[in-house]
């Protein structure tokens, strides 16, 4: 991988030090340290940037709004957050809001660079015990009930996507994957997720494992040629032990 311009963000001065520390000789390169995300656009050129560390102490509230602020303004600069916080609440809110990663401050350095190199591959990455409790529903999803995801309403092309969402893929990477265009890849997505009332992919994937749909596998229980079983990886994302 290429260098990576990156920006940390974060109050706890020796933290970031540490954290930028530790990056030093990865692709990662710290070009920047900011305590707050409003002081981002004085620090540094937006353009600049191809990933944003954010370490979450205090109010979740005042990241989600934050992260919210950089999904609009930099949308295709993945995000990652680094926290103590093991509320899988947190992780719904601030992956709604538009963080790419969800990582816990005693990940090793391997799967922290590992991570980051896969949130720049379009990846959602989330430590595994949080992931778990929303594939079984705990937390951010409706009722399950009976219904199936074949009562829905979905086109083949829109389970197809559907099923993309829950392997934590980006819009160019099911483009790629299906053929089409970015654009039809959208049209498809808005469809999709106005038919099930999900408001955003992240919500989707998660709706999609608690309506049946497995990972690896399509929804009559072959295998799927076009997504191989992974070993037994958790669905979502890469995630993170």
């Amino acid at each position: 991988m290429s260098e990576v311009n990156t920006l940390l963000v974060g109050r706890n001065r020796l933290f970031l030090e540490g954290l930028k520390s530790l990056l030093r000789g990865s692709s990662f390169n710290v070009c920047h340290e900011v305590a707050s995300v409003s002081a981002i656009n004085e620090a540094v050129e937006p353009d600049e940037l191809q990933l944003i560390l954010i370490e979450l102490r205090g109010d979740v509230s005042l990241l989600v709004e934050d992260l919210r602020h950089l999904q609009d303004a930099l949308p295709d600069t993945p995000i990652v957050v680094l926290t103590d916080e093991r509320d899988p609440r947190t992780l719904a809110a601030c992956l709604n809001a538009g963080a790419d990663a969800f990582l816990l401050k005693d990940i090793s350095l391997e799967a922290l660079i590992h991570s980051l190199k896969l949130a720049m591959m379009g990846q959602k990455v989330m430590p595994t015990d949080l992931a778990t409790a929303l594939i079984n529903g705990a937390v951010g999803v409706a009722p399950v009930g009976n219904a199936r995801i074949e009562e829905y309403g979905l086109s083949d092309r829109e389970q197809e996507i559907l099923r993309c969402l829950v392997y934590g893929d980006a819009n160019k990477v099911i483009a790629n994957r299906l053929h089409i265009t970015e654009a039809t890849v959208k049209v498809h997505m808005k469809s999709l997720l106005r038919k099930i009332k999900a408001g955003n992919r992240t919500q989707a994937a998660i709706w999609a494992l608690n309506h049946g749909m497995a990972p690896g596998l399509p929804f009559g229980g072959g295998a799927d040629p076009m997504f191989p079983a992974s070993n037994g990886a958790p669905a979502l994302s890469q995630l993170t032990g």
